[in-house]
């Protein structure tokens, strides 16, 4: 079984707690000692060097400071917040509501030229509809028991799905085919986005895929993720947003997708499975 989606950020919390490590041992202080010129107790000194409690920027300045290593501050702070950003708690990213979410991905998606995104769950936010994303959108607020924003919401993934019809993008999207029977927002809705789904297949920036629920398994289906120009991917988890750059994780992300793209079907292929849920709507 693959590592989980977050090792990346828990190896980056684990490397920083490390480096406090090395450098308290370095100025020859014992745990105890280093908890006294600190002002903290001990146990908190233990929780930070052993990547239990993330430190925070005062944390490190008081730390530096009682190793004399004043001029390893600021690394040692931009790699804690570089680690803390890679795994977001969705109580975080969505306390306001969900529109601020929809428009701050906005650069990402401009920005990468090819795109992947595999969907075990849901149709790939790119190619909802109004209706769907609604639907969707309106569900993840009741669970999350966030602001309500969706109109907003629905709104601005709307306008940030305009690119996939602008500029030089590639789009590789891979559904599997339970996703076309799971009934958001009711048949209509799901009509609709079942229709738009035959439509937007046509483009010339756009690769759908569906993997057949009889097709043999090569690949187990996993959490919905996205890869920006193999540099950078983002795993939806039912807690987390999380976002992985190291590169020997990013490819195990690549090479996944390739997999899972290998198992699924294309053109008439995928059309006939798409077709085959809209009638089952009756």
């Amino acid at each position: 079984m693959p590592t989980s989606p977050s090792s990346s950020a828990q190896a980056a919390r684990i490397a920083v707690a490390s480096h406090l490590r090395d450098l308290r041992r370095g100025a020859g202080l014992t745990g105890r000692e280093l908890a006294a010129r600190a002002g903290w107790s001990t146990a908190k000194a233990s929780r930070i060097e052993n990547a239990k409690t993330p430190p925070s920027d005062t944390d490190i300045r008081a730390w530096c400071q009682a190793c004399g290593a004043e001029d390893q501050t600021a690394d040692l702070i931009a790699a804690s917040r570089s680690a803390d950003s890679m795994y977001v708690d969705w109580r975080r990213k969505q306390r306001t509501g969900l529109r601020r979410l929809q428009e701050s991905a906005v650069p990402l998606f401009e920005r990468t030229r090819h795109f992947k995104c595999y969907c075990s769950n849901v149709i790939p936010g790119l190619v909802q509809t109004d209706g769907y994303a609604t639907a969707l959108l309106s569900a993840i607020t009741g669970f999350r028991r966030i602001p309500n924003d969706v109109a907003e919401a629905v709104e601005a993934r709307m306008a940030r799905s305009q690119v996939i019809r602008e500029g030089d993008h590639r789009f590789a999207l891979i559904v599997e085919e339970d996703v076309l029977h799971y009934g958001f927002g009711g048949a209509d809705v799901m009509a609709g986005q079942l229709g738009y789904l035959l439509a937007v297949m046509s483009l010339p920036s756009v690769s759908l895929g569906v993997i057949p629920r009889t097709a043999p398994r090569e690949m187990w289906p996993i959490e919905t993720f996205m890869v920006f120009d193999d540099e950078q991917a983002s795993i939806e988890l039912l807690s987390a947003d999380v976002t992985v750059t190291v590169p020997g994780e990013v490819a195990l992300y690549v090479r996944a997708f390739a997999e899972l793209a290998d198992m699924a079907v294309y053109g008439a292929s995928a059309r006939a499975l798409i077709n085959d849920a809209i009638n089952s709507l009756g």
